[in-house]
């Protein structure tokens, strides 16, 4: 059964294929084609493998024992955990959000539709630095609630609290944005049935809603996981880069490159590339996991 599925799948590739390079207008001579996909080779070596394969050249250019005594350095480990800290206290919080922001754009009509996504989008438009100007302008110690805070031994900026601030507003956007198109593209009809069935809204969540998005949310999630472990402009406006408390991993990269640690920095540089290349396997698996469940069901319809 899998065998004949996958031939099904692998026959209507290539009749698309064939009637792609059929038709006069899209097909184009060998040399276009060699010399598009030789340009994005060489656009993926250059910028993005090259500076990777450099960044574990130079980790372990001193050796092994260099490599080991950087990742182990005590900054380093506090630098690992709170950006761990950060990511996991952004990833619920953006859930929450994304969940409840595409529900009510892709399910209901209501006045300030509009204003609600461009508000989702603000952070694509906004620069990570104003985004961490703006909480210690709100928070610092000369800001609107800053006297009030330093009264009561508050400890926002120059905190962990800040740091979590900046984290969830540079990613609050990426799984909003993710299932907002998928929950418009599944319709109502499935949460309308469910309803007249005598199901409750907490029951056509969780038994219809969450089915049909959870890849998208699983994908939201991993590029949410990915901003917040990265995240440096508004991070770093906001951590006070105290050294040993509120430097999250790119942070403590930058200053012990600043400091001519060479061999440290792209040992803890490389910790972060481990860190996004198993994001990015995870991403891949998800994508293909997706990908079967959209041809199972299409299967399943015909």
């Amino acid at each position: 059964m899998a065998g004949a599925t996958t031939l099904r799948v692998n026959t209507a590739a290539s009749f698309g294929q064939t009637r792609f390079e059929a038709r006069a207008a899209t097909r184009e001579t060998p040399l276009v084609k060699w010399l598009i996909l030789g340009t994005a080779l060489a656009f993926f070596a250059v910028f993005l493998l090259m500076p990777l394969i450099a960044v574990f050249v130079e980790a372990l250019r001193k050796g092994w024992e260099t490599y080991a005594t950087a990742l182990v350095d005590p900054d380093a480990l506090s630098a690992l955990r709170l950006t761990l800290l950060a990511a996991a206290i952004a990833l619920p919080l953006n859930l929450v959000f994304g969940v409840c922001a595409a529900w009510a754009i892709a399910k209901f009509e209501f006045r300030g539709k509009h204003f609600l996504i461009t508000l989702i989008d603000l952070p694509f438009s906004v620069s990570p630095v104003i985004a961490g100007l703006i909480y210690v302008l709100v928070f610092g110690a000369q800001g609107w609630f800053g006297p009030w805070l330093a009264e009561h031994d508050i400890k926002i900026i120059f905190a962990v609290p800040g740091i979590v601030l900046a984290t969830v507003f540079v990613t609050f956007p990426f799984i909003a944005r993710e299932l907002i198109p998928l929950m418009q593209a599944q319709g109502k009809e499935e949460e309308e049935a469910a309803v007249v069935l005598g199901a409750n809204g907490l029951q056509t969540f969780w038994h219809v809603t969450l089915p049909n998005i959870k890849w998208g949310l699983l994908y939201g999630v991993i590029l949410t996981n990915a901003r917040a472990m990265g995240e440096f402009g508004a991070v770093s406006v906001v951590s006070g880069h105290i050294r040993g408390q509120t430097n999250t991993l790119p942070l403590h990269v930058e200053i012990l490159y600043n400091e001519y640690q060479f061999a440290a920095a792209f040992a803890v540089a490389s910790l972060l590339a481990l860190l996004a290349l198993v994001t990015l396997g995870v991403k891949t698996w998800v994508e293909h996991r997706a990908a079967h469940a959209q041809h199972d069901v299409s299967e399943g319809q015909s």
